[in-house]
């Protein structure tokens, strides 16, 4: 069984990049659009800076490289989560999710890798770049070890990321509505492209626990940098990098649950 779903997978990712690159310049001008967007979000943070000279004690590179592994870690982990757990709502209230459940494909798998979102391109493309600059623009003296650090950290926040839209989108299986706590999610997500110690301790607090954000951007990035780190001290690194695991499980246990849950639309 595991070696079908192996063969499969690739099969559905190629059908549906085909089916998006069928209009190739309306694709790259929407994703040219991305970018200009969201370098208009960092052009702000630098205006604060040019007023400021530093944000929370972090200067220009260092918001910079927390900015791009925010951006990366979310589009990363969004591109095999987002849309796709976001439409299910749609699919349970007009019963077209049931069709998944008869298929011998894990309804999960189908729904991830049916809709592999190369949308983020124009994400990732920013990201990277920016990356690039900041990684030779900051004042850190960078290592193996360091940059295993940010490899790691990366990956951990990539897999939070996508638990947590995961359990987000999987709630409209017992509730068949679940979209309005993607507007939480996203309100709380902004946030974390600035330093967690310039918010009050109750958002702090929210953000690496009730909504652990923080451990996609700034918690990860303030420990490579050895930047203090709120609530969380000298065990920020090791919580950032353990984060995106124990998440993982828990989304996959909540998942089944809520399948467990699931009554058709006809309930």
């Amino acid at each position: 069984m595991l070696r079908h779903h192996l063969r499969i997978l690739p099969l559905l990712v190629r059908m549906y990049i085909r089916s998006k690159m069928e209009y190739r310049g309306a694709f790259w001008l929407d994703r040219f659009a991305q970018i200009l967007s969201y370098a208009s979000v960092f052009a702000t943070i630098g205006i604060l800076l040019a007023r400021f000279d530093t944000l929370g004690g972090w200067t220009w590179p260092e918001l910079a490289l927390l900015f791009s592994f925010q951006l990366l870690a979310y589009s990363l982990g969004a591109a095999m989560s987002f849309v796709q757990l976001r439409d299910l709502e749609e699919l349970v209230r007009l019963g077209t999710y049931d069709t998944l459940l008869v298929k011998p494909f894990s309804p999960w798998a189908y729904l991830v890798f049916s809709g592999l979102n190369i949308g983020y391109a124009g994400h990732v493309i920013l990201a990277v770049a920016l990356m690039g600059w900041a990684v030779l623009s900051v004042d850190f003296a960078w290592s193996v070890w360091s940059a295993s650090f940010l490899v790691a950290a990366l990956l951990s926040a990539t897999l939070l990321t996508a638990a947590l839209i995961t359990i987000i989108g999987a709630t409209a299986l017992i509730w068949v509505r679940s979209n309005h706590l993607f507007s939480i999610f996203f309100g709380f997500w902004e946030l974390t492209r600035y330093p967690l110690n310039i918010f009050p301790g109750g958002i702090q607090t929210i953000l690496i626990t009730a909504v652990p954000l923080a451990l996609t951007s700034s918690v990860p990035v303030a420990a490579l940098l050895h930047k203090p780190i709120p609530i969380l001290g000298d065990w920020g690194g090791l919580v950032a990098l353990l984060a995106g695991p124990i998440w993982v499980v828990l989304a996959v246990v909540y998942w089944r649950y809520a399948n467990s849950k699931y009554q058709g639309a006809g309930s």
